[in-house]
């Protein structure tokens, strides 16, 4: 569980430095460069999945890796009304669509994807017990 959940964390962490949007003359933004407390808030649940991997807690793990998936689509449609938004001041909805399609979403969300699934699908560690009665019987 550890390693699964050190995976996940990393994957996150290299995911949200990544290159998340492309605006077309300003470059590449990653998480820091959509919105800073969007990144912070991001980073602090990769912190909190570095400190459940690292002090075994499924449970952690788990809301972290869901609470990345919710980041992440809270963070694609701010990107998309942000966008739209952005164009606002053009009266042609054409235009507006035209130009806000100009923001391209790049690679690094997939990296962030893939971090995920190891924090949700972790399990707990199967404890083995030996049964008492059949070690009394092979005396």
């Amino acid at each position: 569980m550890k390693v699964q959940g050190v995976i996940g964390a990393l994957l996150l962490a290299i995911g949200g430095m990544c290159p998340l949007v492309h605006v077309p003359i300003v470059g590449n933004w990653n998480y820091f460069g959509i919105d800073q407390s969007l990144g912070i808030i991001f980073y602090v649940i990769v912190v909190l999945a570095f400190l459940g991997a690292f002090l075994n807690k499924t449970g952690l793990l788990r809301v972290c890796g869901w609470s990345a998936i919710g980041m992440v689509i809270l963070t694609l449609a701010a990107v998309w009304f942000k966008s739209h938004d952005y164009f606002s001041f053009i009266h042609f909805k054409k235009l507006i669509n035209l130009a806000s399609g100009m923001v391209k979403y790049k690679w690094g969300w997939f990296v962030i994807l893939a971090g995920v699934l190891p924090l949700i699908t972790v399990r707990k560690p199967v404890v083995v017990r030996p049964n008492p009665e059949v070690q009394l019987s092979e005396l």
